[in-house]
């Protein structure tokens, strides 16, 4: 088999990525009257699927195409006709320890408690001997440890939600908020806070806004991502009245400096204890804020529904969703009429995404077939047009994810990520195509992140390993690697092993051990593919054919008429024969490299 970048070069993918042509006019474009049942097609079927959700089988796509449009937008958008979800939850490993929480700000803040009470994470200091506060750092570390594998724990079940639901919507929209109100653990450093903001998105995603947005706010996930521990009367902290204006509802420049300042008074005193919003009456300042030219006796509550009352809000809510669901460009006029539908439904954002998705606009030209696929997306959406029903651990969702930009739960800044052209550049395509090889032709010496450090630390922490197992002493293991220039700069407590409160890199190598020992493993199986038994049941005949059926299946945009001859070319060359049906019990192998190729193209980067 040919490498990737022989088959890239063979069929062009090595050039300059072209995946737009020039702007698409039509008179269905801006029109939001809802679409005739004589209009209603197998491709609108489509395309109204991959963007409602993560497209699907021509089975699924036939199923939704025999509805009038009404009934398919409301089977997607209020599940009628779909059977209750039989989605298991969340399946917790167990690994929150007594005392964990509440959770230092850092190792140092962790042992200067340990020093002045006895003990930190719920660890007493030993009273005597060699390292007395080790067994703390060491929990210290494994906290961090254990709380991030729990989290791409948490970040594999969300996808394979994506994959398995029968209610892709609910899922979508989950995907949209986590974007929009992004939070990361990087910084919560709690699995249990993330999962409790994302279970909300798919609970309440398709609900009320206003509703939506206090509950995030009041929610430990925000709370702890932006500082409300230091939000206190007298001394107010910004970073959540500042992002909540700017990012979560009314866009920049539709406030003041002021209105930031003001704002963050009325937020002062929330906190979290637990997993549970907690007011502290004692930090809240109950004095009259003047905020967007009025004044009053603010509370948080108070502030969001006056943001929710100016005139910049839905506008931009409603322009964020269009955006995401239909096309990055809409005109002011349609911007406004939609920011009118919106503010009129009261904020209910299930009739405005129905209106949507019914609207001629959404099936207009300039909207089918342009819009980029995030990298969750692109790897969700093959699963299911493949008909698979779970997410296999190989490849590993989170790794390829993260390669190609998007790692759930890991957003890169507070603004989420940047959708459209940012998800394509020329190294990019060639990984979303190494992700189309290990689908097709697993790597079979993988080695899965959760059972293995493979981070910028990891190196240290196997190094680490290999010399205790040798049998140096923790000192002696501890020290920096070769060529190490920071040498210098490590702390006094790695530098001798008698009467040292600690070790810090044994705790860092210590902590590994006792996550991966608590932390469950992701299930490492195989997408079950048979191609061939595709090809068999259309009993397609023909290279060309074969060609044209996956293409059909998996591409929303028509290959050009050469490379769809290339391509029946190379199947042909590869199977041996122009006779599929003599040889399909030689045909699998030639099939997955069709499919390889056919998910590395730059047709398929779009939906």
């Amino acid at each position: 088999m040919k490498s990737l970048l022989a088959w890239t070069l063979l069929l062009g993918l090595g050039a300059p990525l072209t995946l737009a042509a020039a702007p698409v006019t039509d008179a269905a474009m801006g029109d939001l009257t809802p679409i005739a049942a004589a209009d209603w097609t197998p491709e609108k079927a489509r395309h109204l699927l991959a963007r409602a959700g993560f497209g699907g089988t021509p089975e699924e796509i036939a199923a939704l195409a025999a509805l009038t449009p009404q009934a398919a937008v409301r089977r997607l958008v209020y599940f009628e006709g779909v059977p209750p979800p039989t989605l298991a939850p969340f399946a917790e490993s167990g690994i929150l320890d007594p005392g964990i929480d509440p959770f230092p700000p850092s190792r140092p803040a962790t042992t200067a408690l340990a020093e002045k009470t006895g003990s930190a994470l719920g660890i007493k200091v030993k009273a005597a001997g060699n390292r007395p506060e080790q067994a703390v750092v060491n929990e210290f570390f494994y906290w961090l440890r254990a709380s991030r594998l729990e989290t791409e724990r948490v970040a594999y079940w969300w996808g394979n939600r994506m994959v398995a639901t029968n209610r892709p919507l609910e899922e979508k929209m989950a995907l949209f908020w986590h974007g929009h109100f992004a939070t990361s653990e990087e910084k919560v450093r709690d699995y249990r806070k993330l999962l409790q903001q994302i279970t909300l998105f798919q609970r309440a995603g398709l609900g009320n806004f206003r509703a939506l947005v206090i509950n995030v706010a009041q929610g430990p996930a925000m709370l702890a991502f932006l500082d409300a521990g230091v939000n206190i009367k007298g001394s107010p902290n910004e970073n959540f009245a500042r992002e909540i204006m700017e990012l979560f509802t009314m866009g920049v420049g539709h406030y003041t400096e002021t209105d930031i300042r003001e704002a963050a008074r009325a937020f002062t005193g929330w906190n979290f204890v637990g997993l549970e919003f907690h007011v502290d009456p004692a930090q809240h300042d109950d004095n009259a804020k003047t905020f967007l030219g009025q004044t009053a006796n603010y509370d948080g509550v108070g502030i969001i529904d006056r943001i929710l009352a100016a005139p910049s809000t839905p506008g931009y809510i409603a322009g964020k969703l269009y955006r995401f669901f239909v096309r990055p460009d809409l005109s002011p006029e349609l911007q406004a009429t939609l920011a009118t539908r919106l503010r009129d439904n009261n904020y209910e954002l299930a009739p405005f995404l129905e209106a949507i998705f019914l609207s001629k606009d959404f099936y207009a030209k300039a909207s089918t077939a342009t819009r980029i696929k995030s990298p969750v997306e692109f790897v969700v959406s093959t699963y299911r047009q493949l008909g698979q029903r779970h997410l296999p651990g190989v490849p590993d969702f989170n790794r390829v994810t993260e390669a190609l930009g998007q790692h759930l739960l890991f957003p890169p800044t507070v603004a989420g990520w940047s959708y459209g052209r940012s998800w394509i550049t020329p190294s990019l395509l060639i990984e979303r195509g190494n992700f189309a090889l290990d689908l097709a032709f697993p790597d079979i010496s993988f080695i899965p992140a959760d059972r293995y450090p493979e981070y910028p630390t990891g190196e240290e922490i196997r190094t680490v390993h290999r010399r205790l197992r040798a049998g140096e002493d923790i000192v002696s293991a501890t020290r920096p690697l070769d060529g190490d220039a920071g040498g210098e700069m490590i702390a006094m407590s790695n530098r001798q092993d008698h009467a040292e409160a600690f070790n810090t890199r044994y705790a860092s190598y210590r902590g590994w051990q006792m996550a991966i020992e608590r932390v469950t493993p992701i299930t490492r199986d195989l997408a079950k593919l048979d191609l061939t038994q595709l090809v068999v049941h259309q009993q397609l005949t023909t290279p060309l054919a074969v060609v044209d059926y996956f293409a059909a299946r998996l591409l929303s945009v028509p290959l050009p008429a050469a490379t769809r001859q290339q391509l029946a070319d190379t199947f042909e060359r590869e199977l041996g024969s122009p006779d599929v049906r003599a040889y399909s019990s030689v045909m699998e192998e030639p099939l997955r490299l069709l499919l390889h190729l056919l998910l590395s193209r730059p047709e398929y980067q779009l939906g």
